[in-house]
Parts: C-alpha cells; structure tokens; sequence
C-alpha cells in the first residue's frame, strides 16, 4: 500500500498540469471557452477567466505533487479538485449535455461517462495519494500506476485522435473487412439477392410453389431448390461474381424435398 501511495503523485500530476497548461497556454481551447458547459455555469463573458482560474489550481496542484517532500495535504487538494470535477461535469450533464466540459482540450464532444470515470479515478487516487509518502517503490506499485495512467489516458476523449483512430485503422487493415470473402462464408441472403435479378429466376418463377426448400454448395456452385409444383427447380448460383446471368436453372421431375 505504502509503494502504491507512493506512486499515487506521479499518476495524477502530470495529468493536472497537462490540463493546466492546455488551459493557460492553448489559444484554441480559450478562444473556445464560451462554447463548453463552463460559459453555462458562469456566463461567457467570465468563460475564459474561469477557465484561467481552472488551470492556475490544477497547476499549483501539479507543481505540489510533483515537488518533493510529499505531505498528506497534496493529496486532500488534488480530492478536493478532483471531487469538484466530478461536481461540474455533473452539473455540465444536466444544464448543457451538448457542450463539452472543456477539460483537457479544445473538443466538441459532450461530456460522456468516459469523462465521469476518469474523474472518479482521478479522485480514487488522490486519496490515496493523502497517504503517500517518501518509500521505495517496486514492481508491482510500477505496473499499478502505468496502468492507471493508461486508463487515464483511455479515458480521455481528447487523446483519441492520437491512439484510438490510429489503432482502428490498423484493425480494420488486419481484418480487411472489404476482402472478397470464401464461398463457404457467402450467406444464403446473398446468393438469393443474386438469384432474384437473375433471368434464370425470372423465367421459372411463375412455377414456384415454395420458398427455400434445400440449398448446398458444391465446385463454387450454390444449389437453391424450390418445389414447382410436382416437380423441383434446382437453380446455380455462383457463389463468387455478381452476374445474375451467369445463374443457370434446371426442372427436374424429383419432388422438391419438404
């Protein structure tokens, strides 16, 4: 517990002043102000002004945690920031669920429970930061506090451009959802949108006295067997290609099976 505490700081720190310095420095995120939940709360001629005032506590937070000697009073002040996030984001959920909160970055998406949840680990760990103090970290405490900032950062919607449309590209370059699938994966549906344009289809379908009654698959052929009256219409249909001309149909005098 002492090496987690320990860590705690260095997990919630650079988040505050990443925040910070977007808030202070970033021109597009102030120029921005009167369009997030903030200007709601406040009023858009002290948007930006608020969101000054934001960024100076989340850096003097930042700057706390981040110096050592580490003092339980750190901690209770990142809590007590983090407890007032989750407070305005509530307040931003229900008096403007269309505007973004602003938090970390100039985005216009709404706030979502993605913000929520990273607010409600932010407060997790500062209070267990409250009991951080000067104590040899180990491998465990490491492994916990790189996974935290990684559902940080996973939670963070402003972020998504850097890893989460990258890594959707990348999947959809591993699937290849667009390849030409094997005729054994070709659902019926398909081979029967082809049929039905075929002119094969459309000469034998006033025979037709049922739907569907066999279908298998055979030398890159699907046979489709419907009854037609005392007899059975067995149509091909090429299970790649999209030429409806190319389906052939034959009547035999078998009965279609039930």
């Amino acid at each position: 517990m002492n090496g987690i505490a320990a860590l705690q700081p260095y997990v919630i720190g650079p988040l505050l002043l990443w925040a910070a310095v977007l808030k202070l420095a970033g021109r597009r995120m102030r120029a921005q102000a009167g369009r997030t939940a903030l200007a709601r709360l406040v009023g858009p001629a002290r948007a930006v002004p608020a969101l000054r005032l934001a960024g100076v506590l989340e850096l003097a937070v930042a700057v706390a945690l981040l110096l050592p000697p580490s003092a339980p009073a750190e901690g209770a002040a990142a809590a007590a920031l983090s407890a007032g996030f989750l407070a305005y984001l509530a307040y931003a959920r229900r008096a403007a669920p269309t505007s973004s909160c602003g938090c970390l970055g100039a985005h216009s998406q709404p706030v979502n429970l993605r913000g929520f949840a990273r607010a409600g680990l932010l407060l997790a760990a500062s209070v267990v930061a409250v009991w951080a103090r000067p104590y040899p970290i180990d491998a465990p405490s490491v492994a916990l506090g790189v996974a935290e900032g990684v559902a940080l950062l996973a939670l963070s919607p402003e972020l998504d451009r850097a890893w989460l449309m990258p890594l959707r590209r990348l999947l959809v370059r591993l699937r290849d959802p667009l390849a030409v699938p094997s005729p054994e994966d070709v659902p019926l549906e398909v081979s029967l949108r082809l049929l039905y344009r075929s002119p094969a289809y459309c000469s034998a379908s006033a025979r037709l006295t049922s739907d569907v009654r066999e279908a298998w698959d055979e030398d890159g052929l699907r046979f489709v067997v419907y009854a037609a009256g005392g007899r059975a219409a067995v149509f091909a249909v090429p299970l790649s290609g999209d030429d409806p001309s190319a389906v052939r149909v034959a009547l035999t005098d078998e009965p279609a099976a039930a």
